[in-house]
């Protein structure tokens, strides 16, 4: 069982041509269940700020309209993520083997991406290329 986790939130977009990343949050979680709780936890933050709830009060009038049908719904693939608990139980499965978890989804200007992986794969990772000396 892999004790550890890093988390990572990052949006990605165009600028100057070029795509650049902006980190939206780091965590090294203690426990599988911590991992998934905060990926869940940014996934809904991110949702949130993307498709506020205009009656909140502290929008001024029509400064919110909605996007074309044609438009991806990133805030709806986000939310049915964290509410999904086939998903989250294969992403509990995938992580608790050791394997990295993506979650990514955009829109027509930027891709937001979820990222989870366990540490002690990642320490395991760096190890494997010092075992494996080429003979010549």
């Amino acid at each position: 069982m892999h004790d550890e986790f890093l988390c990572h939130v990052t949006a990605y977009g165009i600028c100057g041509g070029q795509r650049i990343g902006v980190p939206l949050g780091t965590y090294r979680a203690p426990t599988l269940a911590l991992a998934l709780w905060w990926l869940r936890d940014r996934a809904s933050w991110i949702a949130d700020r993307l498709d506020p709830r205009p009656e909140a009060g502290h929008f001024p009038p029509s400064s919110l309209v909605p996007v074309a049908d044609t438009v991806p719904d990133v805030p709806a693939v986000l939310r049915a993520w964290c509410g999904d608990p086939a998903q989250q139980e294969l992403n509990a499965d995938e992580l608790a083997a050791g394997r990295l978890v993506r979650i990514a989804t955009g829109d027509d200007t930027t891709e937001y991406e979820l990222l989870a992986e366990s540490v002690d794969a990642l320490r395991m990772q760096r190890t494997v290329p010092a075992l494996v000396v080429p003979v010549a």
